[in-house]
């Protein structure tokens, strides 16, 4: 059976955005592992990466506007971000403890939730779920799930959605 999606139905748009999320959580990991900015990150991903078929993105079918924005709003947004999950990490667990990937997962979904207004919280929480599983097992895509669902569930984050 094959899965690829119709010409004309919501499909490749959706698969384009889920690819341009996949990407910017790699662009986000490679900038911390690297220590490079954002600007040469987005530069070599779209000149790069994103320009031609690759492991991750086989049809090369990526949301480019999407993956720069989600990219731009994390490094414009991080303190916010960062105090976001903080608040969510139980006891004495620290940020940098997480698994840089993670960080990466967390980051992106959260910005998402407090900082676009047009992204359906449901879409949001299930996409970063689905990019924790290809990278991690159960107990870590339970963490995405759990620690973005508390961050959606609370009304003083998401009132700044609404500022």
């Amino acid at each position: 059976m094959s899965a690829k999606p119709k010409v004309g139905s919501e499909k490749p748009k959706a698969a384009a955005r889920h690819n341009a999320r996949l990407a910017a959580v790699q662009a986000l990991y490679q900038m911390e592992i690297s220590n490079r900015g954002a600007k040469g990150v987005i530069r070599e991903f779209l000149e790069q990466r994103l320009a031609q078929p690759s492991e991750f993105f086989p049809d090369a079918q990526v949301d480019k506007t999407l993956f720069v924005k989600l990219v731009e709003q994390v490094v414009q947004n991080q303190s916010n971000i960062d105090k976001a999950i903080r608040l969510k990490l139980s006891g004495s667990w620290r940020l940098s403890r997480i698994d840089r990937t993670l960080r990466a997962i967390l980051r992106c979904g959260c910005c998402e939730l407090l900082f676009d207004s047009h992204a359906p919280h449901a879409v949001v929480l299930d996409e970063y779920v689905q990019i924790a599983s290809a990278f991690f097992d159960k107990k870590e895509t339970a963490f995405i799930n759990a620690t973005l669902d508390s961050i959606l569930h609370d009304p003083a984050l998401l009132k700044k959605r609404h500022e």
